[in-house]
């Protein structure tokens, strides 16, 4: 799908929940397409829930000899989120707005449905032990600092570090697979 296409989509996502699609205009914000689904394989399953994270076969193999390494090196990392089709990733702008938070405010630590690197299958949110889930906290583990040594010998970089030129919060637990060129 082109750019346009993609972005004629968003805005007609973002119309269906009432959101005016200004919002997030002056962001210039990346558009990503949703991967197809028969493209995805389990990169993981929570042991807890029994949800299962999906990732495209070769982000997979990345994600899990990164983590096999990481627990070689002692740094137990894990998946807190993975592939979300643009209809999930409305869902959770839907659950933002019933707890009647302004799209001003979502919109800085959630991406619209179209512009999350999450609908590639290559992006992933990594949590360690003893950490609460996708919080700033997380740049402050031992986990974080092994990802920031040792993450790109894998092909994952993160995506939002502090003052990013999307607006973004700083998300120390959101990083993405880029395949080497």
């Amino acid at each position: 799908m082109s750019q346009p296409a993609l972005k004629a989509r968003t805005d007609l996502i973002l119309r269906e929940l009432n959101i005016d699609p200004d919002v997030i205009a002056h962001r210039t914000l990346p558009y990503f397409e949703e991967v197809s689904e028969h493209l995805l394989v389990e990169a993981e399953t929570d042991a807890d829930t029994g949800k299962i994270y999906r990732l495209t076969a070769p982000a997979t193999q990345a994600w899990r000899e990164m983590k096999q390494q990481a627990a070689a090196d002692g740094v137990g990392i894990y998946l807190v989120s993975a592939w979300r089709s643009l209809d999930y990733q409305a869902g959770l702008i839907r659950t933002k707005q019933a707890a009647g938070i302004a799209p001003e405010d979502f919109f800085t630590s959630l991406a619209p449905p179209g512009c999350s690197e999450h609908h590639t299958g290559c992006a992933v949110d990594i949590n360690t032990p003893g950490c609460d889930e996708v919080t700033g906290i997380f740049g402050e583990t031992g986990a974080f600092r092994w990802l920031e040594a040792n993450a790109a010998h894998y092909g994952f970089a993160m995506s939002f570090p502090p003052d990013n030129p999307w607006g973004f919060i700083y998300e120390p637990w959101h990083w993405c697979w880029h395949p080497a060129k």
